[in-house]
């Protein structure tokens, strides 16, 4: 899968299939975002819902701001290196492709971080 568009679908699928427990707070073209349904320390604040990743697509790739493997990195230190290629930094993966064995990978890391955020109960 290469057109931004399709990976953007797929991505949003994703995650769609986790609402609830998760809230879409933005479901435009240019951004999806989900968060949390629970109110939640987050940092120094309390807020309506603890964020939790978005789907942002750009001219060439698409990006996944996944935001368990930043506040949980142990839970998804097994992650195939093909996948932690595309990690750009601490939580945003840039996807120019996605091959059929790395979207099982990324549909099970989805399901990591709700399984993480449900046992914190942030989510």
């Amino acid at each position: 899968m290469d057109s931004v568009e399709e990976m953007r679908e797929f991505l949003i699928e994703c995650i769609k299939k986790h609402v609830p427990p998760l809230r879409i707070n933005k479901d435009k073209s240019d951004v999806f975002e989900v968060s949390g349904t629970k109110h939640a320390m987050q940092g120094k604040q309390l807020v309506d819902g603890y964020y939790f990743g978005s789907v942002v697509p750009k001219p060439k790739d698409v990006r996944l701001y996944f935001f368990p493997i930043y506040t949980h990195p142990s839970a998804f230190d097994l992650i195939s290196k093909d996948l932690k290629k595309c990690l750009k930094g601490k939580s945003c993966f840039h996807f120019k492709s996605i091959s059929p064995e790395m979207k099982t990978e990324i549909e099970s890391m989805i399901e990591q971080g709700i399984k993480v955020y449900s046992e914190e109960n942030l989510v």
